[in-house]
């Protein structure tokens, strides 16, 4: 990923996790206004959010900093720094909180999680397919279609 599209992943990913909460711009500068925190004492606005959102200005440090702590994500993932690699088989074993969107799963959920990925890979292998592949060897995901709601597997 070059510098140039890191820097509009911030607006992207500012907008979908205040959408993956079900806020409007004006509650979530209430939500943020009502934070305790001593790093960063101004008042936030639903027109300074709005332009963060659309690329128009660029928050501050501090303020990145807040946003990040607010919707529980690293501040490098805000900024739009890609992630080069998850576990799951670690991720799913481990004490961690592992959420779906805004839904937080439990240990049984993790659990039948692990085995429906296990199930499908051993599927696929069995059926000699692959997975769509970029250049790099990561794999690509599509979602356009997907539904939260319909859980068909």
């Amino acid at each position: 990923m070059t510098e140039s599209e890191e820097l509009t992943m911030f607006p992207e990913r500012m907008r979908a996790l205040r959408m993956g909460r079900g806020l409007t711009l004006e509650q979530l500068a209430q939500e943020l206004n009502e934070m305790n925190v001593s790093y960063n004492q101004k008042k936030n606005t639903r027109s300074q959010l709005s332009k963060w959102e659309c690329g128009v200005n660029t928050p501050t440090y501090l303020d990145i900093r807040q946003l990040a702590e607010f919707f529980d994500v690293s501040t490098d993932y805000l900024c739009g720094r890609a992630i080069r690699k998850v576990d799951l088989v670690e991720t799913l074993a481990s004490s961690a909180d592992v959420c779906f969107g805004v839904q937080k799963l439990d240990t049984k959920e993790k659990g039948k999680l692990y085995d429906l990925i296990k199930g499908f890979l051993k599927g696929r292998k069995e059926r000699g397919l692959r997975g769509p592949v970029e250049e790099n060897g990561d794999m690509q995901l599509n979602l356009e279609n997907f539904d939260e709601e319909d859980d068909r597997c």
